[in-house]
């Protein structure tokens, strides 16, 4: 009789308002999904709106994406050590609070190489994002717009950067993968200028590659037929890569383990843009940044796929912020999901802070209504927290404001 009436409820349910309510993902019960695949989209959130913090659009993402891309989306290297160490990092510090500050109007704007924006949270680079929504890059242009973000274009995208422009309505930057074939390097600056891009991002922490063991194994368990979409060869896979179309790159170009602080003048010859350095995190390589030109440092491990080493971004950005020690500005990401993650690294020092997983789970979730609905959520929870410890500007946060375990 439980059975029965079980079953009776998940009909009831795969017909109902509710479950269309869930958009593309409600081809899951057309599809031939499960009785516990229905169990599991019960407790899921059905709109946007109705996500209280990003990890309902998690929970959201990782029932709707195929395996293979929401492991693509999810892991890091090796054991995924450093992406644990990403998030340990903000449960080591704490926020003290200063009472007795007028906070009525909490103001959230800042000025980011000669930048006015509203807010100090920015859209990191990712790449692929047709693998999580088909309206991929320009999904999240949208919501950029929408919720008035800056946005950081991946060299992957699925869409070229002058649709993305034309979907934000304003320049956005552009991120770039180094290659050891300059003229490929070259000829994307080239387009990404010409679009508008005022700053280039260069990626600097996969020159010796990485070693993304469990996203492999998310592809194993993945029973879809992917050479559908993916056909073998890595120049295949260049193709369907806007930003290289026409450039001749090539695999062997991507390895590049002899790169060295000499590719910034090359970039700066080749370009007016302004250039910010991406994979930083030790004091010395921030020095380096300032003494090579850049215009600033941005602090990152790439969300734990990067490199195995266990270190949190947050904890590495100390030592980047004093070896800068005001001539620049100072980037972060890596790990931040709460508007309280956002606090801590403003207290120490950072001037922006670049969020990815966040925004691409609602994307994955609800398309460009998931993107600025997580937008939306880190905001408010930033506006919240600077109220809460008596910050009612960006400029009032500082050291005093955090201690650590």
């Amino acid at each position: 009789m439980e059975t029965l009436a079980r079953r009776k409820f998940l009909e009831f349910l795969a017909a109902s308002p509710l479950l269309a309510a869930l958009g593309p993902y409600r081809l899951l019960a057309a599809e031939g999904a499960t009785d516990a695949d229905l169990q599991r989209l019960a407790h899921l959130v059905t709109a946007p709106e109705d996500a209280l913090d990003v990890f309902d659009l998690h929970r959201v993402a990782r029932e709707v994406l195929p395996t293979a891309h929401y492991g693509y989306l999810a892991t890091g290297t090796d054991g995924n050590e450093t992406l644990r160490s990403n998030r340990a990092a903000f449960e080591k510090v704490y926020l003290r609070a200063m009472r007795m500050v007028d906070t009525r109007q909490i103001d959230t704007t800042t000025e980011l190489l000669g930048q006015s924006l509203g807010s100090p949270i920015v859209l990191a680079p990712a790449g692929s994002q047709r693998a999580f929504h088909a309206g991929g890059e320009l999904a999240t242009a949208r919501a950029a717009r929408e919720r008035g973000h800056l946005q950081i274009l991946s060299n992957v995208s699925t869409h070229g950067i002058e649709e993305v422009i034309e979907a934000r309505g304003e320049p956005v930057w552009f991120q770039l993968y180094p290659t050891s074939d300059w003229s490929v390097a070259r000829r994307m600056l080239q387009r990404a200028e010409r679009a508008g891009a005022p700053v280039v991002v260069l990626t600097v922490d996969l020159n010796s590659g990485s070693n993304r063991v469990l996203e492999a194994y998310y592809a194993r368990k993945d029973g879809r037929d992917c050479e559908q979409c993916h056909a073998p060869g890595h120049a295949d896979w260049l193709e369907r890569k806007p930003m290289y179309f026409e450039t001749g790159a090539r695999e062997e170009a991507f390895s590049t383990p002899g790169m060295t602080w000499d590719y910034l003048a090359r970039i700066r010859a080749a370009t007016g843009m302004k250039l910010v350095v991406k994979g930083i995190v030790t004091g010395e390589d921030a020095a380096a940044c300032i003494a090579h030109g850049a215009d600033a440092v941005y602090v990152s491990n790439h969300g734990g796929r990067a490199e195995a080493s266990g270190w949190g971004a947050l904890d590495s950005l100390p030592e980047v912020v004093a070896a800068v020690d005001g001539r620049a500005p100072v980037l972060v990401d890596s790990g931040f999901r709460r508007g309280t993650d956002i606090f801590k690294a403003l207290a120490m020092g950072a001037d922006a802070v670049c969020v990815g997983r966040a925004y691409l789970w609602g994307l994955a979730a609800f398309g460009q209504a998931g993107v600025a609905r997580a937008l939306e959520l880190l905001q408010a929870e930033l506006t919240l927290v600077m109220g809460q410890m008596g910050t009612p500007t960006l400029a009032d946060i500082g050291s005093r404001h955090i201690g650590r375990h």
